[in-house]
C-alpha cells in the first residue's frame, strides 16, 4: 500500500488578535461529544479540489469547516509537510485512495468574532466544539498522528503568536 499517492491537503493556523490559535474537536474520533479534556482536536484543513490553488483551498476549507470568511493569509510554511496513515488505516481512511495527505500550512489572522466561528454550516460537522489555545500548547494537545507537524508549526509560527 506504500504506493500510494499523498492526497494534497492544506492546512490552517487561524490567529486570533490575541495571538492565540483555533483548534477544534474532530467529531469521528473517539471522546468527540465528551468533556472537553477528551477527543482529538486539530487546526482546519482539508483536501485541495482539482485545479484549485492552495490559498484559495485553504480560505474554502475555513468557510466549510468553522464557518467563517473572517480571515486574512499572514504567513505559508515553505515546505509542504507530508504523514503516513497508521497501518492498519490505509486502504481505508481517505476513500482508501491514498497513503496520507501531503500538506500546505497556512497562518491566519482572524478578522471577525467569536461568534463568527459556526461548527454547523457544513453537516455533517467535522467538529463538535473549538477553543483558542497558545501556539507552544498545540503539540501537547491530543493531536493524534500529527505531533509532529503540530510541533513544525508552532516552532515556524511563533512570530505569529502575539497580540496584533
Amino acid at each position: 500500500m506504500t504506493d500510494l499517492p499523498y492526497r494534497p491537503n492544506v492546512g490552517a493556523l487561524l490567529f486570533n488578535r490575541q495571538g492565540m490559535v483555533l483548534v477544534a474537536r474532530r467529531t469521528d474520533m473517539e471522546g468527540a461529544g465528551g468533556p472537553p479534556d477528551q477527543g482529538v482536536w486539530q487546526c482546519p484543513q482539508g483536501g485541495i479540489d482539482e485545479g484549485e490553488d492552495p490559498q484559495t483551498a485553504v480560505l474554502r476549507e475555513l468557510h466549510e469547516e468553522i464557518g467563517t470568511n473572517a480571515a486574512a493569509i499572514i504567513g505559508t510554511y515553505p515546505e509542504w509537510l507530508s504523514y503516513d496513515l497508521p497501518a492498519h488505516l490505509i486502504g481505508k481512511a481517505l476513500g482508501g485512495r491514498y497513503r496520507g495527505q501531503t500538506q500546505k500550512w497556512f497562518a491566519l489572522r482572524f478578522t471577525g468574532q467569536d461568534s463568527d466561528i459556526r461548527l454547523d454550516t457544513h453537516l455533517p460537522a467535522e467538529f463538535d466544539m473549538w477553543k483558542w489555545v497558545r501556539l507552544e500548547q498545540l503539540p501537547q494537545l491530543n493531536v493524534g498522528i500529527k505531533k509532529d507537524i503540530y510541533t513544525r508549526l508552532a516552532a515556524y509560527f511563533a512570530r505569529y503568536a502575539v497580540a496584533a
